[in-house]
């Protein structure tokens, strides 16, 4: 069998509890479905993380598909991932450029895509580093203990942008409430796929209730849907080049430790679903993550990171073939060239996006709190409690340490003091208990 080719097999197995292997893909038809169902899946977080940062999000969604296939192509087709934005960047790339989240384009985009590609370079020498070595040393590095830690300082650390900036009066903070209720009742009231896609269905609703309350009520500012009639079909995204600033690149390349926890986690739950050993992919999925964040950033896009949303459906329909990644990334490209749907996605409502960054920086937290619970870290060590404890208030109070120009922010002291603690207490004093 071909690197790239995959052995058909028929829907009756998925029926007889089995599974479709990363190696394996269900008839052609069927698999443009799943593909379909995993672009929509990635489009809700994959579209929010540029508009919070003042990207293209028609541009995100672009360098998406074009990520995904060059990941299926540096990791032999083997791994099953989508590539979306990556929340993880959203706070120092703010801090880096001054962005205010949500208000238009970033007029200092080029600053922080001389960052995202710096933070791509070093991904790609970790993931250089892990082929030739193993993961072992990351593992030792940063357990479950740091990695839960990180991922949910950013939820945390986030938390403040859509109360803070995306709602400018008490209709807005009533319309974020509202947005954040529907995704709610998707998540806990839907079934099968509509569960999975409960942010998108949770914005639709909040949406059509928003334009009911302003068009059709007067309550606050109306939808305008005339950029969207305005727009044409098919045209070509904005692209933007990148400037390197070294505070910039300083303060925006640490998230690399992050991409790295979170590609790491995501690959180890595949493995652990598909029955297949997928850690001897672990460097060339890196490799192909940091390739992916540095071609985006070098066409004015977000860095780009593998997407729990889409390992969500994986597990609900038990369908892990890579093609139907093929599919999905080549239908996102389809979109990306598509100014119609771009000028859609800034049509939605301020409130509404607050609302939806609300649960999604909410579940990227517990995220972090699963990452825990998940590998048993046991908190009655003080060791763990304290590892956890301090990095948790660090990155949510913006804790931040300047060296000369430089300054570190909450995302980055977070990340980096877990790091410097477990390595300083992990093997030191006397377990007691907390």
């Amino acid at each position: 069998m071909g690197m790239f080719s995959w052995t058909a097999r028929p829907p009756s197995i998925l029926r007889d509890g089995g599974v479709i292997a990363p190696d394996e893909r269900l008839p052609w038809p069927q698999t443009g479905l799943m593909g379909v169902q995993h672009v929509i899946a990635m489009f809700g977080a994959t579209v929010l993380a540029p508009i919070l940062m003042g990207f293209d999000p028609n541009l995100a969604v672009l360098m998406s598909g074009i990520g995904t296939l060059i990941f299926f192509v540096v990791t032999g087709g083997r791994v099953p991932s989508y590539l979306g934005s990556s929340f993880a960047f959203i706070g120092v790339v703010n801090v880096a450029t001054g962005y205010v989240a949500g208000q238009g384009a970033n007029p200092a985009i080029g600053v922080a895509l001389g960052g995202i590609i710096a933070c791509g370079l070093a991904y790609i020498v970790v993931g250089v580093l892990v082929h030739l070595a193993g993961t072992g040393w990351i593992e030792r590095l940063m357990p479950p203990v740091v990695t839960g830690t990180v991922v949910a300082v950013i939820g945390l650390n986030l938390a403040s942008v859509p109360v803070r900036n995306m709602a400018a009066d008490n209709f807005d903070a009533w319309m974020q409430a509202l947005t954040f209720v529907s995704v709610a009742l998707v998540a806990v009231f839907g079934r099968g796929m509509v569960q999975r896609l409960l942010i998108l269905l949770g914005l639709l609703v909040a949406s059509v209730a928003y334009a009911v309350l302003t068009n059709g009520m007067g309550l606050g500012k109306p939808v305008d849907l005339a950029p969207v009639l305005a727009a044409p079909w098919f045209g070509l995204p904005s692209l933007h080049a990148p400037a390197f600033d070294s505070r910039a690149v300083m303060l925006i390349m640490p998230v690399v430790i992050i991409l790295v926890a979170e590609n790491l986690g995501h690959i180890k739950a595949v493995t652990a679903m598909t029955g297949r050993d997928l850690d001897r992919y672990m460097g060339r999925a890196f490799i192909g993550d940091g390739v992916a964040t540095v071609v985006s950033g070098a066409a004015g896009g977000t860095g780009v990171t593998t997407y729990a949303e889409n390992i969500g459906v994986m597990a609900a329909t038990r369908i892990y073939s890579t093609a139907v990644f093929v599919v999905a990334a080549a239908l996102a490209i389809a979109l990306g060239f598509s100014p119609k749907f771009g000028a859609l996605i800034q049509a939605i409502p301020l409130p509404v996006m607050g609302g939806v960054s609300i649960v999604v920086f909410g579940l990227i937290a517990v995220a972090g709190a699963r990452i825990w619970v998940d590998n048993r870290v046991d908190f009655s060590d003080p060791r763990n409690l304290v590892v956890a404890a301090i990095p948790l208030i660090l990155g949510t109070g913006e804790f931040t340490l300047k060296f000369g120009e430089f300054a570190l922010g909450g995302i980055g002291t977070a990340t980096f003091g877990a790091i410097a603690l477990q390595a300083l207490l992990g093997r030191g004093g006397t377990r007691r208990r907390a």
